[in-house]
């Protein structure tokens, strides 16, 4: 059975997790040390076609290797791991990472470490670990790999926190700070606010002292978002059919324009969301959940030097895999987390067992809950 979790509900989900995660702990023949159990077999959810992700997954067994590890190489044990609709793209061949067929799912998690070779250097026993690129395929029990394909994360944030931490707090990070240099009283305004981006940028931006304008899509439950927003430090909520008309004017009373616009979107509330940006103004590009273009107007070109820009978090990580910049990245979201200041998101705790229910959840509209897959 899955279980909800709301964000006051994160402390009794931990301890859920935290009975997972030291099951597999017991005290050693010496006094001082302790060892992890391994099973003899894992399982993954695999396919070996692109398609519908409920039709091509496939939950396969995975015998342990007899010959055990190699001396770079560490067993690991999967924690959590969520439901990005980037992993349900990649299934179904749409994604630009394609992973060689067969291929596991899951781009994003987090593991602990149960073994390590002999020549294994910065990991060790206990620690945890988050995926070193993308198509790495997280869905999966327990495995082994080479120590080159995990970084390190700390272990005293809450489970859920670790296993989301690496796409959509970083990316939140990364919008931030690399399109123009924002200050303290300067709007951003984003689409796609209640996205796991959105909520990100919503929570970042409040830390950094920086105003919000989100929008979000009408829908039957808009005021239970909007107070869930508000709570993660939105400053305003508007819905789609507002970008043109006096509530924006009433916002700019208040606040400055915005210089920075993040589209996750696309069509016609790209557009819309573009007009309000302060001349000289950056738009980053990040999604098309919309699947419509993004319209430029030449004015906004002309007359307002409006930069239009792209980002892709997985070409980021590709060209710093090993920069300091990821590091402190990763150290800061994970100090933020640690803090409370940036909270998972709303959650609903799936066993690996009941995947099939995860990924039609994930598939659904108007979605506000992540996903997120136990390893039991």
């Amino acid at each position: 059975m899955a279980t909800f979790i709301s964000r006051c509900g994160i402390s009794q989900l931990d301890n859920q997790l935290s009975k997972i995660r030291f099951t597999f702990l017991s005290k050693s023949n010496s006094s001082k040390s302790y060892r992890i159990h391994t099973r003899l077999n894992s399982y993954a959810l695999q396919y070996n076609q692109h398609g519908d992700p409920i039709k091509v997954l496939q939950k396969i067994e995975i015998p342990t290797p007899k010959d055990g590890l190699k001396s770079t190489e560490v067993e690991y044990k999967m924690l959590a791991a969520p439901v990005n609709p980037a992993d349900i793209n990649m299934i179904q061949g749409t994604y630009p990472v394609k992973p060689p067929l067969p291929a596991i799912g899951g781009n994003e998690g987090v593991a602990q470490i149960l073994k390590v070779g002999s020549d294994v250097k910065g990991l060790h026993v206990g620690a945890w670990v988050i995926p070193n690129s993308a198509g790495w395929g997280t869905w999966r029990t327990q495995g082994i790999c080479d120590q080159k394909e995990l970084l390190t994360i700390t272990n005293n944030i809450p489970v859920l926190s670790a296993a989301t931490i690496a796409v959509n707090p970083c990316s939140a990070y990364r919008l931030l700070n690399d399109f123009g240099e924002l200050q303290p009283g300067d709007t951003v305004i984003q689409n796609g606010a209640n996205s796991g981006v959105g909520q990100a940028v919503i929570q970042i931006a409040h830390y950094l002292g920086f105003h919000t304008i989100n929008v979000v899509r009408n829908r039957e439950n808009l005021q239970e978002l909007k107070d869930l927003l508000v709570k993660l430090g939105a400053d305003y909520i508007i819905v789609e059919e507002e970008l043109r008309s006096q509530v924006m004017d009433d916002i700019f009373k208040k606040i400055p324009k915005p210089k920075l616009a993040l589209n996750c979107v696309g069509g016609k509330n790209a557009l819309e969301m573009m007009r309000h940006l302060a001349k000289r103004g950056t738009m980053v590009t990040y999604g098309g959940m919309s699947r419509q273009p993004v319209t430029v107007p030449t004015s906004a070109l002309i007359f307002k030097d409006t930069r239009i820009l792209g980002y892709w978090m997985t070409q980021w990580n590709k060209e710093h895999s090993d920069s300091p910049e990821r590091r402190k990245m990763l150290d800061f979201v994970c100090d933020l987390a640690r803090k409370g200041v940036l909270r998972p998101p709303n959650s609903r705790i799936v066993p690996f067992r009941d995947y099939k229910e995860a990924i039609e959840k994930a598939m659904a509209p108007f979605v506000s809950q992540k996903q997120v897959l136990v390893m039991e």
